[in-house]
């Protein structure tokens, strides 16, 4: 049975991720380093008043994804399929062997920032349920309005969407969805319109940084953000990585490549069950699990019994 990881993205952190990490060297050595790279103990910004920055939830998320990964690893378990939802497609590039984690932490640092100051007030997200693409693409057209642009930002499920932009265009849009039978529209707890052209100057800064770090060809296929392709050229994987921050995510279509290809057990890394609720609700005949859900240990036996079949 193939195995897939899943690394969540913004929206899946919570206070206090790092603590509930299995207790190892593999786990101790991914944080030790963070904090080194950063000049600060990473456990500084998983408090509840640090996660209030874009900055510090992405770099808690990219340290617990991958302490997680390297506990697996060290009890012998890897995976054939790697993709991550946002910042998570970083700790997926970790994982499989496309980018150190040393650089992956300087990017994320520096991915954070630039979102923060990119557009500081006035502009977020939301998320509509029970909509297709087609019907919310449509509405986005008929309504838009230069000065408070929306964009579909993430492609979730195909009646899970969500859109990024200025707030008083996302408020018309979500009364709009509502309206037209949506039976969820409201506005998400980020204060960044991620995902669309509002941040095409991020992506322009992260390609330029991003040249100056090595990237190899990954041991492990990694599912892209923009084109929900498997990419195993380290070219590609740059690309995707800078451009994604500016690009909607084709999560659902990257999910279902994974499948397409033979996987049949996916396991959500920390912290979160986000993706591992949009994969049981994709693949039904696949056996899902998340580290939060179901505890490592039980993650970490099943991964193991279940790759001997």
């Amino acid at each position: 049975m193939k195995l897939a990881f899943l690394f969540p993205g913004q929206g899946s952190q919570r206070p206090g991720m790092l603590d509930d990490l299995p207790k190892c060297n593999a786990v101790e050595n991914v944080l030790e380093t963070a904090s080194e790279i950063l000049n600060k103990n990473v456990y500084n910004f998983q408090t509840k008043e640090s996660l209030v920055s874009t900055k510090a939830v992405q770099l808690s998320l990219l340290a617990a994804e991958v302490a997680a990964f390297k506990a697996f690893e060290a009890k012998g378990v890897t995976p054939d399929f790697v993709a991550g939802h946002s910042v998570g497609a970083f700790s997926a590039a970790v994982a499989a062997g496309a980018i150190d984690f040393k650089d992956a932490v300087k990017i994320v640092q520096l991915r954070g920032h630039l979102m923060e100051q990119a557009h500081p007030n006035g502009y977020g997200m939301g998320v509509i349920l029970g909509l297709n693409g087609t019907q919310l693409e449509a509405f986005l057209t008929d309504h838009f309005e230069e000065k408070s642009p929306v964009y579909i930002a993430n492609r979730n499920a195909p009646d899970q969407l969500t859109i990024s932009g200025a707030l008083p265009g996302i408020h018309r849009i979500l009364k709009i969805a509502e309206e037209n039978g949506a039976r969820c529209a409201s506005l998400l707890n980020v204060s960044t319109p991620s995902h669309c052209p509002l941040l095409a100057p991020v992506s322009e800064a992260l390609a330029y940084a991003l040249h100056d770090i090595t990237f190899k060809r990954p041991k492990i296929p990694y599912a892209g953000n923009r084109r929900a392709r498997l990419l195993n050229d380290p070219e590609e994987i740059r690309l995707d990585l800078a451009e994604s921050v500016s690009s909607a995510v084709q999560w659902h279509d990257a999910a279902t490549i994974l499948y397409e290809k033979g996987a049949r057990l996916f396991i959500e890394m920390p912290p979160g069950t986000i993706l591992s609720n949009l994969a049981a609700r994709a693949f039904p005949e696949a056996r899902i699990l998340s580290v939060d859900g179901n505890g490592f240990d039980d993650c970490q036996y099943v991964a193991k019994r279940e790759r001997k079949k």
